[in-house]
């Protein structure tokens, strides 16, 4: 999962002292530096529905047994802690988007590894779309984070990208002020298709891109009009996941 950067410019940078690890602050060819990749982001045994971290060898949590969850896999890059849950804040808050980058190759790797493992159950997707941020905090940030991921990740994996096929209707209250109870009913009916989406997602293999995962609440949400539009096949992609759901 090392992210190297390539090109002679960027070593001679480092040696002049001019490249930098995002976490550490070490000299480092890439953004992310091997040391803290080997630290920070050693893979996890992750319930392969909802990519909750799991103490043993079952691949499915008891909550998705209960209840499975409206996809059929979902692919997690990292634990949200320490150092990540600093990027990703800088990353969507702060306008440090140099960090799309890096944390879109981690999620890459990671949808490769799960591809590597299980290669019958990872098809290739027909489309790679963003979770959707409402017009005005759109408008406000500048950008949607999730699509600077998924565009990057669809690059990298070579398969079609779109962020203007699922759109986010209403202004939902942030989730993380909500407790997990209310945290369905904040985002029931927030996502809708627009109408070339409602003819593109029928009978597609369609992952969702988010940043970071809680209690699955917003991307359930999303993968419900993404259902009533008919998509063959959901999955979720997301760069981190809280520790608990």
């Amino acid at each position: 999962m090392i992210v190297r950067d390539k090109g002679w410019l960027a070593g001679w940078r480092t040696l002049l002292g001019g490249g930098r690890c995002q976490v550490c602050r070490a000299a480092a060819v890439s953004p992310l530096c091997a040391d803290c990749l080997g630290r920070h982001a050693r893979p996890l045994q992750r319930c392969r529905l909802c990519g909750v971290e799991l103490g043993g060898e079952a691949e499915v949590c008891g909550a998705c047994l209960w209840r499975p969850p409206p996809c059929s896999r979902t692919v997690v890059a990292l634990p949200y802690r320490y150092p990540w849950d600093g990027l990703i804040v800088r990353l969507k808050f702060h306008a440090a988007v140099e960090l799309a980058a890096p944390l879109a190759d981690l999620l890459a790797e990671a949808v490769l590894t799960a591809r590597a493992c299980a290669p019958e159950a990872q098809p290739r997707p027909e489309l790679i779309l963003p979770v959707a941020l409402s017009s005005p905090r759109q408008q406000e940030r500048g950008y949607n984070q999730s699509w600077e991921l998924a565009r990057r990740v669809a690059t990298r994996l070579q398969c079609p990208a779109r962020p203007d096929l699922l759109e986010r209707v209403r202004c939902t209250v942030p989730q993380l002020s909500l407790p997990r109870a209310r945290r369905l009913l904040n985002v029931r009916g927030a996502f809708r298709l627009t109408p070339q989406g409602l003819g593109l997602v029928r009978g597609r293999r369609v992952v969702l891109v988010d940043d970071v995962m809680t209690t699955g609440a917003t991307l359930t949400a999303a993968a419900e009009a993404l259902q009533a539009a008919g998509a063959a096949d959901i999955r979720f992609w997301v760069l981190a996941r809280t520790s608990a759901d």
